[in-house]
C-alpha cells in the first residue's frame, strides 16, 4: 500500500504555522522568565500549584494532575518532586486506593501561589490578553480548544 503524497503548506499556511510557533514559544518564555525572576517558580511549577489550588481540598491524584497539565507522568513527577523539596507540595498515599499517590498543596505552596498570582496575571495580560479584542479572544479560545482536542 502506498502512502498518500504530502499535503505541503502553502505560503499562507506556512506563515500561520510559523507565527504560532514563534508566538507560543516567546509567550511561554516571557511568562517563565517573569515567574522565575520574581518568584523562583517555573511556569510548570506554577501550573501545578494552580491545579492543586483549584480543587476543593488542594489535592489531586498524580495521574489526574498530569492529565490536567497535558504533561507526561514522569514530567509531572519531576516537577512535583522539585516543589516537594521546597515544601510547596507533598505527596501522600491515596486514601481511596492504596496504590495511588496524590499531590497535595501545602500552606507554603498556597502562600507562594498567592504571592506569584498577581504579577503572573499582569504578565499574561501584557503579553496576550490585552493584545486581543473580545472577538479575537473568543476565536483564539475556540481554535485552541479544537487544537487541544485534536491532539489528545
Amino acid at each position: 500500500m502506498s502512502e498518500a503524497p504530502a499535503r505541503w503548506l502553502d505560503d499562507t499556511e506556512q506563515a500561520t504555522w510559523r507565527a504560532y510557533l514563534e508566538g507560543s514559544t516567546r509567550l511561554a518564555e516571557a511568562l517563565s522568565r517573569q515567574l522565575e525572576t520574581e518568584h523562583g517558580l517555573t511556569l510548570g511549577e506554577y501550573a501545578v500549584l494552580v491545579r492543586l489550588d483549584e480543587t476543593a481540598d488542594g489535592t489531586l491524584r498524580m495521574s489526574e494532575l498530569a492529565d490536567s497539565l497535558a504533561h507526561s507522568r514522569s514530567r509531572t513527577t519531576h516537577t512535583v518532586r522539585r516543589l516537594e523539596s521546597r515544601g510547596l507540595v507533598r505527596r501522600v498515599a491515596c486514601q481511596a486506593d492504596g496504590r495511588g499517590v496524590n499531590a497535595e498543596l501545602t500552606d507554603d505552596g498556597r502562600a507562594a501561589l498567592v504571592a506569584a498570582a498577581p504579577s503572573h496575571v499582569a504578565a499574561v495580560r501584557h503579553h496576550l490578553v490585552d493584545l486581543l479584542s473580545p472577538a479575537e479572544a473568543a476565536v483564539l479560545t475556540d481554535v485552541m480548544r479544537r487544537v487541544a482536542a485534536a491532539a489528545r
